[in-house]
């Protein structure tokens, strides 16, 4: 992966993001019909307070910046350090068979070979992640908390601040924390990714 460049994107879990902030939700409902004109695939979402968040696939930069010139041209600013993207991760040694429990219960669809994810893309995904031994010492289900390259750091010490610890370090790709009681979350960028 490589970072796009566009100011007022950022990539995040393999997709360009981009959050707008209107004086009012109204002005944000008001450029949707026009950023879905320019970007007919983007995932849009209008949030109150006049938030506008848009999501489109990491290699169409164009599109995304054309979706930037329509928010200039109707007043909003960006705030590209907010883009972010939440993932749920199951730690299984066995993934076939807890995979479809997981899709049942949920009721989301097939999102890859590794993943799932709502099929509208209303929840957060759920990714498997491969287990080689058990490990009753620790849960086995964290958050990973996908951000912006740039917000990483600062993320990072956050968490620490408020009593987390860093358990592993895989610098610019992602940082496994834990709380005081010892649940895990991982902050994770685009950064070294295969």
């Amino acid at each position: 992966m490589k970072d796009p460049g566009l100011a007022d994107w950022r990539l995040v879990l393999g997709r360009l993001v981009a959050t707008f902030r209107a004086p009012s939700s109204g002005e944000a409902a008001a450029v949707v019909p026009r950023v879905v004109e320019v970007a007919p695939s983007a995932a849009v979402d209008l949030r109150p307070a006049g938030v506008l968040a848009v999501s489109l696939p990491m290699d169409d930069a164009a599109t995304a910046e054309a979706v930037s010139a329509v928010a200039v041209h109707a007043g909003l600013v960006a705030e590209p350090r907010v883009a972010m993207a939440t993932e749920i991760a199951i730690d299984a040694m066995d993934i076939a068979a807890v995979r479809p429990f997981w899709k049942a219960v949920l009721g989301y669809v097939d999102d890859g070979p590794e993943a799932l994810a709502h099929p509208d893309r209303l929840g957060p995904a759920v990714w498997f992640q491969q287990m080689d031994a058990p490990r009753p010492q620790r849960n086995r289900i964290h958050v990973d908390v996908a951000v912006p390259a740039d917000v990483a750091d600062e993320r990072r010490a956050a968490a620490v601040e408020a009593g987390g610890r860093v358990l592993r370090n895989e610098a610019r790709a992602f940082w496994v924390l834990a709380d005081p009681e010892g649940n895990e979350a991982c902050i994770c960028t685009w950064q070294d990714r295969d």
